[in-house]
């Protein structure tokens, strides 16, 4: 039930974050193991068998997070020309997957934290990476396990969250009404309604 409420809260075909004069940060981080039985290395970058994560959040506003097969440069150049508006500026640490945003972007600035440089004005990732820190606790401390099939609508689950949260004025009664309006279009049923039903 929970993973069809998961999909009520799933959103598609917005509006592209950003803007002019706006900010978005966009980071990825890495969530349990893969399963997809592949073997690895001893050598091989352990960060790396784990899941990738890419999240975009406007800063002041709303967050969109994806699960790629792979976090690599043509991915994550995808995910930002398809996401966010060309009159923005972006924010990312110092990561070679973004080398080729700035071609779809206004500007991109980056802070360098391997240095230890986390802010240097108003170019910072510490919103995005807040996100990130609530995801993973959330996802250790309540749900405990994820399998990864399942990733991509505990995600659209904590977006949702952020999306309609107090600082941006939505209470009780609007979330609600938000994730009622989620439901329209979709098969939140495992059973189609006029599926028969068959008996064991």
């Amino acid at each position: 039930m929970m993973h069809r409420l998961r999909e009520a809260m799933r959103t598609g075909g917005l509006e592209p974050l950003g803007g002019a004069g706006k900010i978005v940060e966009a980071d990825e981080t890495y969530f349990g193991k893969r399963e997809d039985g592949e073997p690895r290395s001893k050598n091989y970058d352990k960060r790396r068998q784990n899941r990738p994560i890419v999240s975009l959040v406007e800063r002041g506003g709303s967050v969109r997070s994806f699960h790629p097969a792979s976090a690599d440069q043509w991915t994550v150049t995808q995910i930002v020309r398809d996401n966010v508006h060309h009159e923005t500026r972006l924010m990312t640490d110092e990561s070679n997957l973004y080398n080729e945003a700035y071609e779809h972007v206004e500007s991109h600035e980056t802070v360098h934290h391997t240095s230890k440089e986390y802010v240097r004005g108003d170019i910072t990732t510490n919103t995005v990476e807040s996100y990130f820190a609530v995801f993973k606790r959330g996802m250790r401390g309540t749900y405990q396990h994820c399998g990864e099939k399942h990733l991509h609508r505990y995600l659209a689950e904590f977006d949702f969250r952020y999306n309609n949260r107090a600082a941006l004025g939505v209470n009780d009664g609007e979330r609600a009404e938000q994730l009622a309006k989620g439901i329209v279009g979709k098969r939140l049923t495992y059973r189609r309604p006029n599926e028969p039903v068959i008996p064991f």
